[in-house]
């Protein structure tokens, strides 16, 4: 902890310059009987820190000093290299600046932080698409992330849900990854959010426009999130479960049936919840995966479909 703090410490004067005992004090959130403990010890360390006397004065480092440290701790550097994800820098155009970037840090880093580093990139490997599924083909995304830098309009055409093509004149605001997934923020009319893969042509426009005053990417995209997975899953649906049933439906069902089943404790033999769908169809196929785990109660059409599906089942085999 203290050698942390006394990192801290020596970085504070080297952004900073001259900093009283009391200002330091307040920004590492110790006492001033302590920084003046601390100050001792990077002097009796090496580092040439001194104080300057008077009621201007206060501590600062000698002129051109520059310590070789990063300003990095043991988990910092480990986080930094985890954090590379070689495919999306390489999606926007900059996998060489990745490269070169890591490059320069371990040649700033200490030797036993290098080593380290060397020995994290060797054993540890982030894969962001999820399972069963390739990264998409975004040929568009380094021209997007361009426009999103440069604040200039977009005309691009684009794939709806329903394969209608359209084209849109938008100004980009952001691009998100999401499961290994490529979307864009961008306000056309009204801010609108766009797969890139389905982005079929882009032209950049000589026109720059101005961000929303504001404006904040990462909270809109937790609302349209929110909004998303509610239209995706409008629909609930009462069952009834039994122990393995609720563990089952938190694998087999979904990440949303999941968020609601995680905090559900048994209730003896059985266990009556309420499911996200996205549809009666789609409820059938999903909650038939769990067999006799599960019973549909509500609504009866539901219970009727199942009933239905499983008879017809039924006839296969006994035929």
């Amino acid at each position: 902890m203290r050698a942390s703090r006394l990192l801290s410490l020596l970085l504070l004067l080297q952004s900073r310059g001259r900093m009283t005992a009391q200002e330091l004090a307040d920004e590492l959130e110790v006492s001033v009987r302590t920084v003046y403990r601390d100050v001792e010890a990077l002097g009796a360390s090496g580092v040439p820190v001194y104080a300057d006397r008077g009621p201007a004065g206060g501590y600062r480092l000698v002129d051109g000093y520059r310590t070789r440290l990063t300003g990095l701790t043991t988990e910092e550097a480990d986080s930094l290299f985890l954090a590379g994800m070689p495919g999306p820098a390489a999606e926007l155009g900059l996998g060489a600046v990745v490269a070169a970037a890591q490059l320069k840090v371990l040649a700033a880093l200490p030797p036993e932080l290098r080593s380290r580093a060397a020995r994290i990139r060797e054993r540890f490997h982030l894969d962001a698409p999820g399972w069963f599924r390739g990264n998409e083909g975004t040929p568009h995304v380094a021209a997007i992330a361009e426009a999103v830098w440069q604040q200039r309009r977009l005309r691009i055409r684009y794939v709806r849900w329903a394969q209608v093509e359209v084209e849109r004149t938008v100004e980009p605001l952001g691009l998100v990854l999401k499961a290994g997934t490529w979307y864009l923020v961008a306000r056309a009319d009204d801010l609108r959010t766009y797969r890139v893969s389905r982005v079929l042509e882009l032209t950049a426009l000589d026109e720059s426009f101005d961000r929303p005053e504001g404006f904040d990417l990462a909270e809109y995209w937790a609302g349209w999130s929110a909004r998303f997975e509610e239209r995706m899953y409008p629909m609930r649906v009462t069952v009834r479960m039994t122990p393995n049933g609720l563990r089952s439906a938190q694998v087999l069902l979904g990440l949303a049936a999941a968020r609601e089943l995680k905090d559900v404790e048994p209730q003896g033999v059985w266990t009556t919840v309420r499911v996200p769908v996205e549809s009666l169809d789609h409820a059938v196929v999903d909650l038939l995966r769990l067999g006799p785990e599960v019973e549909v109660l509500e609504p009866p059409e539901l219970r009727d479909r199942v009933i239905a599906r499983i008879a017809a089942m039924a006839a296969v085999y006994e035929g």
